[in-house]
């Protein structure tokens, strides 16, 4: 009877053994399984990441494919003829001149801007068709694109020392006109059409022109006459033609051409062919202010250090007929030209307005700020945060050597070359 007490125990404890084992066996099963559906899930949701990236690819490799098509079929495409107009005529038609010689007959697409379509223009013609596609940018010349422009300058009246009676003839001439023109026509007269600054150099002719265009608003445009000499016959003229027709993109605008010499001498029976090519340049300056309102939205400014040797014809009414000089400045000029340029400078208290605008007769404004640069410069040379009358005296020093060696060069090459 024991035996079989043994042997049903022994099977007993088999059994819950076995049972034990196998729950452990599902919980380890279940475990499995919990993280084979997370991987799985895990895996899931990356595919659809993937999914969504390559959708975004396919979508951009589309339109990639779609603009190179495009570019393609734009190469494919016969190129375009450039034509200027010459003539604007009825029913749709005009008359080109095209960039290979010939004149032409045409017409065009009533898609396009017909107030583009005006002489002058630029456009693109259908080689086959000659019929007008395109209305072009008008074309300007890099020269006159790379000068002195500035939409907004920032030299004010205030900025600008010993010059009070050309800052007013300078308001009474280019500013009102362009500021107030019904003023000029409720009593009846033509404001003047240009006005010619003549003086020596660095008095302050382009800073009054600058204060002229801050005041009224205008586009700075500076023009160095210089410029428009050139070395192939009518390139001069073309860019002074472009120069105004600048002016009249960027209106209202002030034009100041400097070294109005260069161009506008008197001219010689006997000359060169590169006078005559400074004539036509002249000319072609003379042409534009001629076609220009004076109570227009342009002014027209003229800066020279040799008025006596201008071209008469420049100088007539209606042309330039306004002459404002621009001197070397007094001593009351100099003194409030150098507080303008020390307003922001650590002087020492030994250092006197007054007796160094004594000191500084003969020299220029743009001197006279070389001066307070320099004076500054001896100070920074010795580690000092204050300037003393004695920098301002060794300044004034060595920009009056360097003006006198200026004129001895500007003398001796005046008798070298007559």
């Amino acid at each position: 009877m024991n035996d079989f007490d043994d042997l049903e125990n022994s099977s007993k404890e088999q059994l819950i053994e076995q049972v034990e084992s196998l729950r452990e066996e599902i919980d380890s099963l279940r475990e499995e399984k919990s993280k084979a559906k997370s991987n799985l899930m895990w895996k899931v949701r990356k595919l659809e990441k993937d999914k969504v990236l390559i959708e975004n690819e396919k979508i951009r490799l589309e339109r990639e494919t779609k603009s190179l098509r495009s570019e393609v079929d734009r190469f494919r495409s016969p190129p375009l003829v450039l034509a200027t107009i010459t003539e604007v005529l009825d029913d749709n038609r005009m008359t080109v001149k095209s960039s290979t010689g010939p004149s032409f007959l045409v017409n065009y697409s009533k898609f396009l801007d017909e107030k583009l379509l005006v002489p002058g223009s630029r456009v693109a013609l259908n080689q086959q068709t000659f019929g007008i596609v395109e209305v072009l940018p008008s074309e300007k010349d890099a020269n006159v694109s790379g000068m002195e422009i500035e939409t907004k300058p920032d030299i004010t009246y205030e900025q600008i020392g010993g010059l009070e009676e050309q800052i007013i003839e300078v308001k009474e001439t280019v500013e009102l006109p362009l500021t107030e023109p019904e003023l000029f026509e409720k009593v009846g007269i033509e404001p003047p059409k240009g006005i010619l600054l003549y003086g020596p150099p660095g008095t302050g002719k382009t800073l009054l022109a600058k204060a002229v265009a801050t005041e009224t608003n205008a586009t700075f445009i500076k023009v160095v006459a210089s410029e428009f000499v050139k070395k192939y016959i009518g390139e001069g003229a073309r860019l002074v033609r472009e120069v105004f027709e600048l002016a009249k993109e960027k209106a209202p605008a002030i034009i100041f051409i400097d070294e109005l010499d260069a161009v506008a001498a008197k001219r010689l029976k006997s000359s060169t062919s590169g006078d005559r090519e400074v004539q036509r340049t002249l000319m072609q300056l003379l042409a534009e202010l001629d076609g220009f309102e004076s109570r227009g939205d342009i002014g027209i400014i003229g800066a020279t250090n040799r008025p006596d040797i201008l071209d008469p014809a420049l100088l007539r009414p209606g042309r330039f007929d306004r002459f404002i000089e621009v001197p070397l400045p007094n001593e009351e000029g100099r003194k409030q030209i150098l507080k303008i340029h020390t307003k922001n400078m650590s002087l020492d208290e030994g250092a006197d307005i007054d007796l160094l605008s004594n000191l500084t007769d003969g020299l220029s404004g743009a001197d006279l700020k070389a001066v307070c640069t320099e004076a500054g410069m001896f100070a920074i040379r010795e580690k000092r945060d204050k300037i003393t009358v004695d920098d301002f005296m060794d300044a004034i020093d060595k920009v009056m050597s360097k003006t006198k060696e200026e004129e001895i060069f500007n003398s001796e090459a005046g008798v070298m070359f007559g």
